[in-house]
């Protein structure tokens, strides 16, 4: 097969690694957040790892082409990057209760399904009626999943989201920017050698360091958190988010997408690993909505574009987007 149609298939298998990589985020991010704090786990990680790539992108003579990226992308995407990380953050940190995290969790797990949603009128992709249904059942499976490893109870998660809880919202407005970012890096960085995620990170670390000291968290080292930070920096942050940078411009969106929506099974088995909690007959249930919503969401999602709209131009993945 020539490279050219090994290409894409590359950069999605990328795509896959990071949320791979991300899905061990939540189980060591948890254990460091009791004695650093979210806000702080989150502005060092970010930190170190914005550090570690730009230190790749320098030693690989990659930072010439950083000059070459257009304002929108630089602007736009680096902005929506960083108001997801910290919407996310602070969705954690000012989370009054466990409940409230996993709520927050929960709605923050909705950006799979809404990038599939914003495909079609940013990406010009076409859609069939069941994307609604594939992504409720996702949203489902997420839903039970992130309950499995704390005391959830949608009646409690109902009536804090009714009241307009904080880190609700939040965590919404983190959804909401991470799946507009990835379909906005896709529109407006196809072509782009090297992404300046660096920077997006960077800059996103520098706006958690602000919230640290604006919560005023206090914060307890050991051997151990300091073994947690640097894999966190160095997979999760770097590799993870390096990777679906790449995936988003080069490879299948749709298909990266709809295997997204595994994240929540995964973060919570290996949660329940890490932490010590016993899983449930519910998490194997929410294995199969979320594969279920996942495969019918793939199915509904077609490359072909929609009527009317921006001029489309085929990449070389074989799928179709608006310029």
């Amino acid at each position: 097969m020539p490279a050219v149609e090994r290409a894409p298939a590359v950069y999605t298998a990328l795509g896959v690694l990071a949320i791979l990589f991300w899905s061990l985020t939540v189980g060591i991010a948890r254990s460091m957040s009791e004695q650093l704090g979210a806000a702080t786990t989150g502005a060092l990680a970010m930190l170190g790892g914005g550090v570690l790539n730009g230190a790749w992108v320098v030693a690989t003579g990659r930072w010439r082409s950083l000059r070459r990226t257009p304002g929108r992308y630089l602007v736009g995407c680096g902005a929506l990057f960083a108001s997801s990380m910290f919407c996310l953050y602070l969705a954690v940190g000012l989370a009054q209760t466990r409940r409230e995290a996993i709520g927050a969790s929960i709605i923050n797990y909705l950006w799979p399904g809404l990038t599939m949603l914003l495909a079609v009128p940013l990406l010009g992709k076409r859609a069939r009626l069941w994307l609604l249904p594939g992504a409720f059942l996702a949203f489902a499976g997420a839903a039970l999943a992130g309950s499995e490893a704390e005391a959830f109870t949608w009646a409690a998660f109902l009536a804090d989201l009714a009241a307009g809880s904080l880190p609700y919202l939040l965590a919404l407005g983190a959804a909401v920017s991470w799946a507009l970012y990835s379909n906005l890096s896709r529109r407006w960085g196809e072509g782009i050698e090297t992404g300046p995620v660096c920077i997006f990170i960077l800059f996103s670390g520098a706006l958690l360091l602000g919230a640290r000291f604006l919560l005023g968290e206090q914060s307890v080292w050991s051997g151990r958190v300091a073994l947690e930070l640097a894999f966190t920096m160095l997979v999760p942050v770097m590799l993870a988010y390096t990777f679906w940078d790449l995936a988003m411009r080069r490879g299948n969106i749709v298909l990266v997408a709809a295997i997204s929506y595994g994240t929540p099974v995964l973060s919570v088995a290996f949660s329940c690993l890490y932490l010590g909690v016993r899983p449930g007959l519910s998490l194997v249930l929410a294995c199969v909505l979320v594969v279920a919503g996942a495969v019918i969401c793939k199915l509904s999602v077609l490359d072909a574009p929609a009527t009317g709209g921006a001029t489309p131009t085929t990449g070389t993945d074989g799928t179709t987007r608006r310029e």
